[in-house]
């Protein structure tokens, strides 16, 4: 599968989801799930507030951010409209800028944002949080080890702040998308082991991982969030 750069006027944006929901459908098909199943994260890092707009004139209800600033623009003007979801590196002592904005957290990985979230959160509230998993073991990449992903989610069992949705990861880019196959399928057997635990607040039902590159593959193996920025929305940052 090609990238494509995307464009971004509202019937450019249209015409590109329309696309991604075929390859969705032909992925699932191919896969024997539902197209239900697959949620599109529109990833709006690169595009300019009325781009994130035309995404969801288009039909997208998952908007994902990855930096605090264009975050809280987003949300600010776009919150009634959409659910938010922070796909990012999030600094622990960044985290109160997001808690009780965002709806989801793509990149729990460490106890010290486990805690500031649970700090941060009262009266009952919950962010729904993916932990994110380095399965490829690349140094440039976030996220725990596969081996340490189920202790770090049994010393989460107290938090009554977080729901742990489900399991996260980035790919590597590949020419060849097949080649990630291996890894979506990782994912997904250790998601299958975390929900296995029956721990109540990690149901750990959600794969998010596939990006514009290798969403497909991703789908075939599982994934319930989708990333997509170029093919969907485009990149402005080099118009």
């Amino acid at each position: 599968m090609q990238i494509r750069k995307g464009n971004s006027t509202l019937g450019d944006v249209e015409e590109n989801l329309a696309g991604i929901k075929q390859t969705v459908a032909e992925a699932c098909s191919r896969a024997g799930r539902r197209e239900d199943e697959v949620h599109i994260i529109a990833v709006t890092k690169y595009v300019s507030m009325e781009t994130a707009e035309r995404a969801i004139e288009a039909g997208i209800s998952h908007l994902g951010e990855n930096r605090i600033e264009g975050a809280l623009d987003k949300w600010e003007k776009l919150q009634d409209k959409a659910s938010f979801h922070f796909i990012g590196q999030l600094q622990s002592k960044k985290a109160k800028k997001i808690i009780g904005k965002y709806e989801y957290i793509h990149s729990l990985d460490r106890m010290s944002l486990a805690e500031e979230l649970e700090k941060r959160l009262e009266d009952g509230n919950k962010v729904k949080c993916f932990v994110q998993v380095n399965v490829s073991g690349e140094a440039s990449k976030a996220g725990l080890d596969a081996a340490e992903v189920i202790p770090f989610i049994q010393r989460l069992e107290g938090f009554s702040a977080i729901e742990v949705v489900g399991l996260m990861t980035m790919a590597p880019y590949e020419e060849e998308p097949e080649k990630t196959r291996g890894l979506f399928r990782e994912l997904r057997e250790l998601r299958d082991r975390v929900r296995a635990l029956g721990q109540p607040n990690a149901p750990c039902e959600e794969l998010s991982m596939g990006m514009s590159n290798d969403y497909a593959i991703a789908i075939e193996e599982g994934a319930t969030y989708i990333r997509l920025g170029t093919s969907l929305v485009g990149n402005e940052t080099n118009a």
